[in-house]
């Protein structure tokens, strides 16, 4: 397979890229990246031999559809996006800029070029919020109904992909996926942020709503839900993809703490984010009875080798601190 992996110097695309070689060495992977402030070449360290890089914006149709057409591309996994929710509240213009705008100009390249299959990977955002007593889980049938910037254009994306399939017959898939942890995370977000933060001894920003849940699920897990998508998914099918592991976020920096050995001192109570998200839980049936996935890493074991990786990367993470672009401090 000749793939193109949009976004895939970033967190999820870099892992993605490590996986899928590992697994499908033969295979030819171009890493289609833009280098915004949370996309880093030194994810790929080690693979410069193995992959092609371009430097690239997805909302660039001539040099997205000159890339496709000069590698031959069969297949496209689209991980290119702006990600985190307080930077669309900042900046949300990048956001549909890039997510919507980008996204269809990716599909529109890929009718034109031919390509074979189209994989997108969206979020459990799209779907809005659920009560934190609420027994309800987000199905694949599930109203979307977003609540920020950050998830609306996440929304539109997928919209944007739906009618590619349904009206060019653009051979498509998409996988809504609960929040990933692992390595290579940016460390603007939760985990990685609290992580670094313990280990130099700074607060870990708890917003107010300290009760608000998340359903975490190792990126590595991610990565084979993909695979099976792409080798057996039915074409124009959504899979949700979760672990049913649900924690807060004072129950994350209490694991945090335990495992860095950092004094519950260091939790700092912030105010909320505009259009905070209380809690989110996908059904993932569906991708479980078709296509026979299961996720393989306990929370447990897979937070504590995520801490470990920090711990002994610290070279990775240090210049990118100093990165971030919002400060989760001081939303009032």
């Amino acid at each position: 397979m000749r793939m193109l992996v949009t976004g895939g110097a970033g967190f999820i695309g870099s892992n993605f890229v490590r996986f899928w070689l590992d697994r499908h060495p033969g295979d030819r992977l171009v890493v289609y990246d833009l280098l915004t402030y949370a996309g880093n070449r030194a994810n790929l360290e080690g693979l410069e031999d193995e992959v092609a890089f371009v430097e690239g914006d997805i909302g660039d149709l001539d040099a997205v559809e000159r890339t496709l057409r000069a590698e031959r591309i069969d297949a496209i996994v689209n991980f290119a996006a702006e990600s985190h929710n307080s930077l669309a509240v900042v900046d949300p213009t990048r956001f549909f800029r890039t997510n919507v705008l980008g996204t269809q100009t990716l599909l529109h390249a890929a009718h034109a070029a031919g390509v074979e299959r189209f994989h997108h990977i969206s979020t459990c955002e799209v779907y809005g919020d659920l009560a934190l007593d609420s027994q309800e889980r987000f199905t694949e049938e599930s109203p979307y109904r977003p609540r920020t910037p950050y998830n609306a254009s996440k929304a539109g994306a997928d919209h944007a992909v739906r009618a590619y399939h349904e009206t060019f017959g653009l051979p498509v898939t998409i996988t809504n996926c609960s929040n990933n942890y692992g390595a290579y995370q940016f460390p603007e977000k939760v985990i990685p942020l609290f992580v670094t933060n313990a280990l130099d001894d700074e607060p870990l920003p708890m917003y107010e709503s300290t009760e608000n849940r998340r359903e975490w699920l190792h990126v590595l897990d991610h990565c084979t839900a993909i695979e099976l998508v792409l080798r057996n998914g039915t074409v124009g099918e959504t899979y949700n993809v979760g672990s049913g592991f649900e924690a807060s976020i004072e129950e994350i920096a209490d694991r945090v703490l335990e495992l860095t050995g950092k004094p519950a001192s260091l939790k700092t109570i912030v105010p909320d984010r505009p259009g905070h998200d209380r809690r989110y839980l996908l059904d993932s049936s569906k991708i479980r009875e078709e296509l026979g996935w299961e996720d393989e890493r306990d929370f447990a074991s897979g937070l504590k080798h995520t801490v470990g990786w920090y711990r002994e990367n610290r070279r990775w993470w240090e210049p990118l601190k100093r990165r971030a672009l919002v400060a989760e401090t001081g939303w009032r």
